[in-house]
């Protein structure tokens, strides 16, 4: 289900026409660290910032800098490519001297310290967002504060931002067929099968695809394209059978796709849930937003008074072996909407190098303190919004209560071989 057609926890307010990303400037992100690097050890964290670059082509730069494989270097987080991103990576063996004289005008190193271990996924506290929305008509700009508190009274839907599925918006199918071992049917979705998207040299090597000719495929993805090419020329070299070139696909990037297909379900679930999205159920799992921890509700009535106060929310699903059960109607409601989505639990617990562990998620997540305010720049007037957002949560789903259907993704002009690269 795309984004643009899930429930809108704001309806009464008619959509605001605006547009996002119109200059890297207007979509500012900041990663905020779980913590500091010590200033020893093997590994070197680098706080980077990158202009109109998505965090996988930064991996490949630092990796071809310093002769690494990209798995070995750390990150707590994918970033969008649109935009200006600011966020840690941490990586092994590297001198933080060294590190320091990566400077470009689309990656730069802001600061190298060294710290005892790698990274990882998950590690950070949370995002800043800086956002200007050009396009809004300034007699509109009380209703966008109008949308804005709602979100602060009742918490904002916690979907998966579109980023999630790709550029495509076809990442969920990608991960669906690997966890199914239909390896064919992915890598026709991942390398081939054209949509009036693709142009270019995009649209050439998926054509090629489609007809077999994969090495000549191979040949003709743009060469940011690294993980597209590498499955082409392992498709070219086993003669066709999938089976045996899964073995080409970056496991990290598999398992992206993988979480894209528990996303696209998630969504569905809260989708189903948005009436009661703010107040929790019997045999809900509810989760502490002070700590992350879940716990079964056996009596909604006594949670009642934390749930409105956004201390704790219901969660949804994260499907995959570990996952633990809701009871009475939210069991249902999950039972159903995976169904409606033509999926199984038990595709989620059969062997696969990208079975994933499965965990829960809140419905909602906490938008307590925002600024917005109406500016002027060289580029002329616009709503300027600021806040900081829990990790894991898009600022994409803020936005769209905003714009609703009338909300533009205008994109910024990227580098040809960044178009399509999944974030």
């Amino acid at each position: 289900m795309p984004l643009l057609d899930l429930p809108y926890l704001t309806p009464e307010v008619a959509a605001v026409p605006f547009a996002i990303k119109e200059r890297p400037e207007d979509f500012v992100v900041e990663e905020i660290p779980l913590y500091e690097p010590c200033g020893s050890g093997e590994h070197t964290f680098v706080a980077i910032e990158k202009r109109e670059m998505g965090t996988l082509e930064a991996l490949g730069v630092f990796a071809a800098k310093f002769g690494l494989v990209s798995r070995e270097i750390g990150c707590a987080g994918l970033k969008d490519s649109r935009g200006i991103t600011r966020q840690t990576l941490s990586l092994p063996g590297v001198d933080p001297q060294r590190a320091l004289d990566v400077q470009g005008p689309r990656l730069r190193v802001l600061a190298a310290v060294r710290h005892v271990n790698k990274l990882r996924v998950g590690q950070l506290a949370g995002n800043r967002f800086d956002l200007r929305l050009r396009g809004l008509a300034r007699e509109r700009f009380a209703d966008l504060e109008r949308v804005l508190e709602v979100l602060r009274a009742r918490g904002v839907p916690n979907y998966f931002g579109e980023q999630r599925f790709g550029a495509r918006g076809d990442s969920w199918s990608v991960g669906r067929d690997l966890l199914r071992g239909a390896y064919e049917d992915a890598f026709a979705q991942f390398c081939g099968r054209p949509t009036a998207q693709d142009h270019g040299r995009v649209l050439d090597a998926r054509r090629l695809y489609d007809e077999g000719k994969f090495r000549a495929a191979g040949k003709a993805w743009p060469r940011g394209f690294h993980e597209q090419i590498r499955v082409c020329e392992a498709m070219a070299k086993n003669k066709g059978r999938a089976q045996y070139a899964v073995r080409a696909l970056n496991l990290r990037l598999g398992r992206f796709y993988v979480s894209a297909w528990q996303s696209r379900l998630f969504n569905a679930v809260l989708a189903a849930r948005l009436d009661s999205f703010d107040r929790v159920l019997e045999g809900d799992l509810a989760w502490k937003h002070d700590n992350g921890a879940v716990f079964l509700v056996g009596d909604p009535e006594r949670e009642a008074a934390r749930a409105a106060a956004c201390e704790l929310s219901p969660t949804g699903p994260l499907f995959g072996e570990r996952m633990s059960e809701p009871r009475g109607r939210p069991a249902e409601v999950e039972a159903e909407a995976l169904a409606h989505c033509g999926a199984t639990r038990e595709e989620f617990e059969r062997e696969s190098w990208f079975r994933p562990s499965g965990g829960r998620r809140p419905l909602r997540f906490p938008f307590a303190e925002y600024a917005a305010s109406w500016e002027t720049d060289d580029a002329g007037a616009h709503a300027r919004v600021r806040f900081t957002l829990p990790k894991g949560c898009y600022a994409t789903v803020v936005l769209r209560e905003v714009g609703k259907q009338a909300m533009v993704h205008t994109g910024i002009t990227p580098a040809a071989a960044d178009d399509d690269e999944p974030e």
